[in-house]
């Protein structure tokens, strides 16, 4: 069957070519083929055969790419200068799209998170970039997510990542915040002496029914300041006690 040598030459050459046709495609890629030029299809993941020549497989992953986004110089609403970075995590969702129509997704995606970050960034006041970070953020991701949606590109998040202001930006803030902390501390210390006035005035009300409580009163002040030895204690004796002192001795001859 094989004595033929073009036969069996022709035989060796083809299973050469259906070796050379076997492709494995790794669980996270996918194969786009053009055959004769267009698209027939996305194959994948494991044993695949592409017919080479007339078949030209693009490979595409879909695990999630992350990306920096390089700093960028924007304007704040309240006329701020500051310097923002960020990170977009982002993933395949249509292997198709990704080749067919865009070029490099990569530069494609930086430029538009460049600009998008500028432009939301700069609808926003510098106190809102620094306490409202998630609110930002979700824009961000909603934005860019719309404009890459046609090229089979998933946005899964973009995150501000640093945020430099300019150092007289920081002293004022710094100063702010130490005023803020001096009227915190003058408005609690205006309670505490209210509450203390309050339960002075009730001490009060109720010493004034009750004229033995003054007397106690000061018997336990007298002994807390014999606690200390080296104290000069002045006794002082009411006027009501000296004048029954004096009718009792009656007059003198």
């Amino acid at each position: 069957m094989f004595s033929n040598p073009v036969l069996l030459g022709a035989l060796v050459l083809l299973l050469v070519y259906l070796f050379s046709c076997i492709r494995i495609v790794q669980e996270y890629d996918r194969l786009v083929i053009f055959t004769l030029g267009r698209v027939t299809g996305v194959i994948g993941p494991g044993f695949q055969m592409v017919y080479g020549p007339f078949q030209i497989p693009r490979r595409v992953g879909l695990r999630i790419t992350t990306m920096d986004v390089p700093p960028q110089d924007v304007i704040t609403r309240d006329n701020i200068s500051v310097k923002t970075a960020a990170v977009c995590f982002f993933q395949v969702a249509d292997p198709l799209k990704v080749v067919v129509k865009i070029q490099d997704p990569m530069i494609a995606i930086n430029q538009i998170a460049q600009t998008t970050l500028r432009s939301v960034i700069g609808q926003h006041e510098l106190d809102e970039l620094l306490s409202d970070r998630e609110t930002i953020n979700g824009k961000l991701q909603e934005i860019i997510d719309k404009q890459t949606e046609g090229w089979g590109i998933k946005i899964l998040s973009i995150e501000l990542k640093d945020v430099q202001i300019p150092d007289t930006m920081k002293r004022a803030m710094a100063q702010q915040a130490e005023a803020e902390r001096v009227r915190r501390a003058k408005v609690v210390a205006a309670e505490g002496e209210m509450q203390a006035s309050e339960k002075l005035a009730q001490a009060a009300q109720i010493m004034a029914t009750q004229p033995g409580a003054m007397q106690l009163r000061q018997l336990q002040t007298l002994m807390e300041i014999a606690a200390e030895k080296n104290s000069t204690i002045i006794f002082p004796i009411p006027v009501d006690l000296i004048e029954i002192l004096h009718r009792a001795a009656g007059p003198r001859n």
